[in-house]
């Protein structure tokens, strides 16, 4: 059995250690939970260990919004208290407070 903890948690900004963007944290795996194929796009020499976690962002770069799915050792917290701008992020969290943002679920 893996044990395994995740060091960001949700509606935590964090940016990624290579490449420009940054997001929020919407969802975590324990471990790698994505597809052989995605994984094996990935070069060789980058690709990341499976049993971490692996975290669900919402991400924005200069040109973009998008969902990004991100190894553990491949985020770096963003304490820049900088806002992020994706356009699905009312849908799962209220405005930011503190640096981060609070989990808001609606119910209907």
């Amino acid at each position: 059995m893996i044990k395994t903890r995740a060091k960001y948690h949700l509606g935590q900004v964090v940016r990624h250690r290579r490449h420009p963007f940054r997001g929020v944290v919407f969802d975590v795996d324990a471990r790698f939970s994505n597809t052989e194929e995605w994984y094996a796009a990935i070069p060789e020499e980058a690709r990341p260990a499976k049993d971490q976690p692996f975290y669900h962002l919402l991400a924005e770069n200069d040109q973009s919004y998008y969902v990004a799915y991100v190894s553990e050792q491949n985020l770096i917290a963003d304490y820049s208290g900088e806002p992020v701008e994706h356009p699905d992020l009312p849908d799962l969290f209220g405005p930011m407070e503190d640096g981060t943002y609070p989990l808001q679920l609606q119910l209907n």
